[in-house]
């Protein structure tokens, strides 16, 4: 046989003993790993704390990870049909306002109002969907969405107040989906 020959068939040999190795490899890896799940608490609900979690989660079910949300104590306003539509963002205490709001003036009225409107001025511009409508992909998504029986019983929410397509859990619940999660976050 030619030597060329030889070597070509050597090489091509080679590679793609070396590409199906690291492909098995690799798979076996993911195998051992486990699916990706990710666990996200969702524990504040003013406008600019609904949308972090809702967009991870959303962001989960896009990737192919399985994804759960628990909400809690004041994260259950997201679930809160009356409420979600409605979020507010409060400049009181919240440094992080692109345009700095004085303690002093963010306590006026109408300032919550006023910050809430350009939030949704800004989010509107830049295409992000409303919570509603995060929530709405995230059940289309199949994204699990836990409501917290413990904060419900303390704050007096009812399940009727809450939307339809949620479990109601409580610690436990949301910690045994936790356990086999490789992502867990905190909001």
């Amino acid at each position: 046989m030619d030597p060329e020959v030889s070597a070509y068939i050597e090489k091509t040999v080679k590679e793609t003993l070396e590409a199906e190795i690291e492909q098995r490899v690799q798979a076996a890896l993911k195998a051992a790993k486990g699916p990706d799940k990710a666990a996200i608490i969702a524990s504040k609900g003013s406008l600019d704390m609904a949308y972090p979690p809702l967009i991870l989660a959303a962001t989960c079910a896009a990737l192919d990870i399985e994804c759960a949300v628990f909400f809690t104590f004041y994260g259950l306003d997201i679930l809160n049909k009356k409420k979600n539509a409605h979020l507010g963002v409060p400049p009181v205490g919240n440094p992080a306002m692109p345009v700095p709001v004085p303690n002093i003036v963010g306590m006026l009225p109408g300032m919550t109002a006023m910050a809430t409107s350009m939030m949704n001025g800004w989010m509107g511009k830049a295409g992000v969907p409303t919570i509603p409508e995060l929530l709405d992909e995230c059940i289309e998504e199949e994204v699990k969405l836990i409501g917290c029986q413990m904060t419900m019983d303390v704050m007096g929410v009812k399940r009727e107040d809450l939307i339809d397509e949620i479990e109601v859990g409580g610690a436990a619940t949301f910690l045994n989906y936790a356990t086999d999660c490789n992502i867990t976050l905190f909001v």
